[in-house]
């Protein structure tokens, strides 16, 4: 079995926040705390450990307790998720790196269980759930991803490429997809009006 302690929690808190005005999502309040750390306390029974990915305001994320990481030199400014993901993998002292954004603060508490259950079963490199959409299709969720950290030199090669696309270096590798029934669990806020909605939902 992949172990708890075999894997390292990366909370992805480094994008401009751009459709909520430009500030720092994971900053923002969710029920009396920042959504980042509202994020890392849900994700720490989950994982051995945690780091965190951010592009400014360092200091305040440095208070939380775990070591942070800007997204790494090379690529532009602001580069997505997969620049969180290499910042992380680079870093990544187990095994397992698991990928959380900061602004779902709602997903599963057996996500990592789930995730790592489904990776050793299928000899899988790369394990991501996924969940309803509404047209009651499935939709992988590939921002949540439990990832071998052996795949470093495929992610440096595809982002440096100029590569942004999640699914696009996930599917070069062997992919288990694990299903959630509850669609709400990946709602993410984008905007402010969709964080407080969330909060209210979840009062």
């Amino acid at each position: 079995m992949i172990e708890p302690s075999s894997i390292t929690g990366l909370i992805l808190a480094g994008g401009r926040g751009s459709r909520m005005g430009g500030v720092d999502k994971g900053l923002q309040p969710y029920h009396g705390l920042p959504l980042a750390l509202h994020t890392q306390l849900r994700l720490a029974p989950q994982v051995g450990s945690i780091m965190l990915n951010a592009n400014r305001n360092l200091g305040a994320y440095e208070s939380f307790g775990v070591p942070v990481w800007p997204d790494p030199p090379g690529l532009s400014d602001f580069a997505g998720p997969l620049a969180g993901f290499l910042a992380g993998i680079e870093r990544c002292e187990t095994p397992w790196l698991m990928t959380v954004p900061c602004d779902t603060p709602d997903f599963p508490l057996d996500l990592v269980a789930r995730l790592a259950a489904a990776a050793e079963r299928e000899d899988a490199e790369i394990a991501m759930p996924r969940s309803p959409s509404e047209d009651g299709s499935l939709q992988a969720q590939p921002v949540f991803c439990l990832l071998r950290c052996d795949l470093l030199e495929s992610l440096v090669r595809f982002t440096h490429e100029g590569g942004r696309k999640i699914d696009r270096w996930t599917a070069q590798h062997r992919v288990a997809l694990v299903d959630f029934d509850d669609a709400a669990a990946f709602a993410n806020a984008n905007t402010a009006d969709e964080l407080r909605r969330l909060e209210a939902q979840q009062g």
